[in-house]
């Protein structure tokens, strides 16, 4: 059976992941949880998040979940950042006065700003990013299996993450200028917007996770 782990750490839209998650597959088994053991017994996982990055990172190292998340991504097992999920998968972030984070990808995650305008109207646009957006795919990848370029995805965020290495971008989106909002690396693949929030797409996005064999 396909057993899929979606971390709980007080910090995400949860069960609505966990929903989507069984909505496309009659076959897995999808549990929440903050058990170390569940979490590295599972065939792939998933880390969400919402909220100050601070926080999310404060409560993963309470819990020992970052020793958890990076076994994980050592494993080789397919692994789903979501939103603040991706972010925290990044070195550090600015929010908060700065945050250190999990290092699976190396990059920093920034601030929009709040002087952001529209590139071609001179619009004056509101942080945060939030609502659906174009979503242009970089590179191919499984994930993207069964979704059109420039698809639109549901964003929530006021912060977007800046890659070290342009080789770990697999999509990019246009709000003031053009950003970073999925990345991959081997068994590790990160979204910036919600797939449970997205519709059709984002259903499919979880379900190319479920087959997915890096």
């Amino acid at each position: 059976m396909n057993r899929v782990a979606v971390i709980d750490y007080g910090m995400g839209n949860l069960h609505s992941v966990a929903k989507a998650l069984e909505h496309v597959s009659d076959q897995a088994e999808v549990i929440v949880t903050a058990e170390a053991e569940k979490i590295l017994q599972a065939d792939r996982v998933v880390l969400p998040g919402v909220g100050a990055i601070r926080d999310c990172m404060a409560e993963i190292q309470r819990l020992n979940l970052d020793q958890v998340v990076r076994e994980v991504a050592d494993s080789g097992r397919p692994l789903l950042g979501v939103c603040v999920g991706m972010q925290a998968m990044l070195d550090f972030s600015e929010e908060n006065g700065g945050t250190d984070c999990l290092g699976l990808f190396p990059g920093r995650v920034e601030y929009f700003g709040d002087d952001l305008h529209d590139a071609q109207t001179g619009e004056k646009l509101k942080i945060p990013h939030m609502g659906w957006n174009q979503v242009h795919q970089e590179a191919a990848h499984p994930l993207w299996e069964g979704i059109a370029q420039d698809a639109r995805f549901y964003f929530v965020h006021s912060y977007f993450v800046h890659p070290a290495e342009e080789s770990l971008i697999s999509a990019t989106t246009e709000y003031g200028s053009r950003f970073s909002v999925a990345l991959a690396k081997d068994n590790v693949f990160a979204v910036q917007f919600h797939p449970e929030k997205s519709q059709h797409d984002g259903l499919q996005l979880y379900k190319n996770f479920l087959n997915w064999k890096p």
